[in-house]
């Protein structure tokens, strides 16, 4: 008989700088750099869950965005299901990091997906990343052409090419997924 595979949620996790950064967290058990993501707990929706470990394996306090994907892995228990939530973080923790945790790393997208531990989220990450990238650039440009600043040159017309430039990323990921 089948078992009923363990939930979890997490986030790729963006901070602000001159080339963003994604956050990488160390486990102490096995020494793994891994996406920060845990089991959901009784009752709590794979949102809420993403926010909460998120918070607890990072230290840094997240606004949660875009829904940017489910991974689905085999592992030693049986069946693991983890959605994914485009997530950015403050600038400094609001938190200890939890005991499971030795580090975390905030590394530009390449570099994050190389310190990755396991070949399913280096996987996930090289594909899901560049479009997270390009939703936190797209929230950015949509604000400017609401209101753009004094001197800014961005208009409302970027928004929807870089939407339309978004949208063909995700159809070339779902197709070699598929």
């Amino acid at each position: 008989m089948a078992r009923t595979p363990v939930m979890a949620a997490g986030g790729i996790v963006l901070r602000r700088a001159k080339t963003p950064l994604v956050a990488v967290v160390r486990l102490r058990k096995r020494n793994e750099w891994v996406l920060p993501k845990g089991k959901l707990d009784e009752g709590e929706t794979p949102r809420a869950a993403a926010e909460r470990e998120v918070m607890e394996e990072t230290g840094h306090a997240v606004a949660v965005h875009e829904f940017l994907g489910t991974l689905v892995y085999e592992a030693r228990s049986g069946s693991r299901v983890v959605h994914y939530w485009r997530m950015e973080a403050g600038e400094t923790p609001v938190r200890k990091l939890m005991r499971d945790v030795k580090a975390v790393d905030w590394l530009p997208l390449e570099d994050a997906v190389e310190r990755l531990s396991r070949g399913y989220e280096r996987a996930f990450l090289e594909n899901v990343g560049p479009i997270a990238l390009a939703s936190a650039s797209g929230v950015a440009l949509a604000s400017a052409a609401i209101a753009p600043e004094p001197g800014s040159v961005a208009k409302r017309r970027d928004v929807p090419e870089l939407r339309r430039g978004l949208l063909h990323k995700m159809m070339d990921w779902l197709r070699r997924a598929f």
